[in-house]
């Protein structure tokens, strides 16, 4: 679920949104009387339904073949992965609003996502990750959603888990405060 909220975020937004810019779609939705903040939730209500349906996918898949095990509260895991959506998603902003074209959001989405894939505990397990590349894994956001989904998923309690929600939080926030100053239109 970690892989497909940070493509969504890393890739997705961004090249979607500085390629809307370079193609003047941007400049034209401003110019229709709908407020900007109406376009930018629609835009966060799209990703996230998508988002959504590739991960309870992902879920339908790995209980139909793999007989997929759940321990955990439903709605927790829901709140957990709406966090780290909303956190991806504020920096696939964030990488829209100052990569000049689609094409140098799309470089700047891959750069960040390849090492987020690989060290973050979301292609191959945490434990088997050696230390020093878990050390690196630390200070990658993907890590903390991976980890978050992952106890909530076995039912561990949200006290547990306190530094990897207040990551997310604190990604979300910073990402929402600098996509706003940063956004252009045009």
């Amino acid at each position: 679920m970690g892989i497909i909220i940070a493509i969504t975020g890393l890739m997705g937004i961004p090249i979607s949104v500085a390629t809307d810019r370079e193609k003047g779609v941007l400049r034209r939705l401003r110019a229709t009387p709908i407020r900007p903040q109406i376009i930018l939730v629609g835009w966060v209500v799209v990703y996230f339904a998508v988002t959504l349906v590739g991960a309870l996918l992902l879920v339908a898949v790995g209980k139909i073949v793999y007989n997929l095990r759940f321990d955990g509260n439903a709605l927790h895991v829901f709140l957990a992965f709406t966090l780290g959506a909303l956190s991806f998603f504020a920096l696939g902003f964030v990488i829209a609003s100052l990569a000049p074209t689609g094409r140098t959001a799309n470089i700047v989405g891959m750069v960040l996502f390849l090492p987020m894939m690989f060290f973050s505990g979301a292609t191959f397990p945490w434990k088997m990750l050696p230390e020093g590349v878990q050390m690196v894994g630390h200070v990658l956001p993907l890590t903390y959603v991976v980890q978050l989904l992952q106890g909530l998923w076995f039912a561990e309690p949200w006290g547990e888990h306190l530094l990897k929600v207040a990551v997310l939080f604190g990604m979300l926030i910073v990402g929402v405060v600098v996509s706003a100053k940063t956004f252009r239109w045009e």
